[in-house]
């Protein structure tokens, strides 16, 4: 008895990694370390990703 297999060229879905409650814990774990970070540069990193993750939310 023969099996026939199918090929196909559409790649598998992809799965979610995060969830949209990760992407709320997130940003209140990004907001409290903001109040502690003392450099600018990292301040404005952690801002950026702030926001980032907002428009996922």
């Amino acid at each position: 008895m023969q099996t026939e297999t199918t090929n196909t060229s559409e790649p598998t879905r992809a799965r979610a990694l995060l969830s949209t409650a990760d992407f709320k814990l997130l940003r209140a774990a990004l907001a409290s370390h903001a109040k502690a970070v003392e450099d600018p540069g990292e301040l404005a990193k952690i801002n950026a990703l702030y926001h980032r993750l907002g428009t996922y939310a």
